[in-house]
């Protein structure tokens, strides 16, 4: 069955806009040729919009009521929606859906929810029944949602009172820092950003990196914390900064993802670093590009697409009254030793 992702991909643009477009959303504006490539591409690959999206595409009828509406939020910023992570985990929803006869409605941004008028055709002219949340938003925008839509599952959210699919952050990031100490490394850096606090302190990734330091009794230098915001170009420019100042430069790099690693890999590149000789890299996230970067990144793979579908049934079950309580499923990670951290430079 063809799914959003499917159209995404052959037109080149996100899950969102597909979303938009296919949805009839006029709450953003779409390029009018993006518009027609897109419903080209919709009736090439037969992709079938909910039946309310076609009336309303046809006739501008109000959307009837459909017990099968299941919508998503990433809560990124809409330049950063087609990061790798969040769009396998989009496809691990989508399939978990279509598998079990439910079909995704909508994906939105936080970002987009900041527009009034698409917030409201969400909540309320084209409610779903249940909506699965990744990743955290602010604490008033959620709480609207966690009033308006009966069954709210969430990817990586701290509220325990929805049920909940993640991994363990904090243990995830100390077992990437546990093997840069294994390879001698005592110089290890960070990059990374903080969450929606805007404490990096509060970041679990962060915290991993710390904790993993202080237990093998190596101080945490101020300086080699590097705050991207998660931005790659930010990653790409603190690195070359770090490794250009004429200080003592760290032997290693702990980059709390993927895309941030190996923009940093390539500033090291450009400084004139070997890596891994004289400069090892670990990330976490274990994208498809990161077997493929120069040299092969190291990281920790995060199963995805699986935390996608556990979610996509996890919302089902809860509809169906299947959970007595919130639950939550924590699943597991693992490290994939590749050549960017092997034999590096050590103290």
């Amino acid at each position: 069955m063809t799914t959003l992702k499917d159209v995404a991909q052959h037109v080149g643009v996100s899950i969102s806009t597909v979303s938009r477009v296919v949805n009839n959303e006029a709450t953003r504006s779409v390029n009018p040729e993006t518009r027609r490539k897109i419903w080209d591409a919709v009736t090439e690959l037969g992709y079938q919009p909910n039946k309310w999206a076609r009336q309303l595409v046809k006739g501008g009828q109000t959307a009837p009521a459909v017990a099968t509406r299941v919508g998503c939020i990433v809560a990124v910023t809409q330049n950063k929606y087609n990061h790798p992570y969040f769009s396998g985990i989009l496809e691990g929803i989508e399939k978990g859906l279509v598998d079990n006869g439910y079909e995704l409605s909508y994906v939105q941004t936080g970002d987009d929810l900041r527009n009034p008028a698409l917030l409201h055709r969400i909540l309320h002219e084209n409610a779903a029944d249940g909506l699965i949340l990744v990743e955290g938003l602010d604490t008033a925008l959620y709480e609207t949602l966690r009033k308006s839509v009966p069954y709210l599952v969430g990817v990586d959210v701290s509220d325990p009172g929805i049920p909940r699919v993640t991994y363990d952050r904090v243990q995830a990031a100390k077992a990437a820092v546990q093997h840069l100490l294994g390879q001698g490394h005592t110089r290890i850096a960070f990059i990374g950003g903080p969450g929606l606090s805007q404490d990096m302190e509060k970041e679990k990734r962060y915290r991993g990196y710390r904790d993993a330091l202080r237990e093998a009794g190596i101080d945490v230098l101020p300086e080699w914390i590097l705050n991207s915001q998660w931005d790659v170009e930010t990653s790409y420019q603190l690195t070359k900064e770090l490794l250009q100042s004429g200080k003592e430069r760290p032997t290693a790099i702990f980059a709390a993802s993927d895309m941030m690693a190996i923009s940093a890999m390539r500033a090291a590149n450009e400084c004139g670093l070997r890596i891994p000789d004289d400069i090892a890299f670990v990330g976490i996230d274990n994208i498809e590009l990161s077997a493929y970067s120069s040299p092969p990144l190291t990281t920790i793979h995060i199963p995805k697409f699986e935390i996608g579908s556990i979610a996509a049934k996890m919302l089902i079950d809860y509809i169906h009254g299947r959970y007595p309580i919130p639950v939550k499923i924590s699943v597991p990670f693992e490290l994939k030793i590749r050549q960017s951290s092997l034999s590096g430079a050590k103290d």
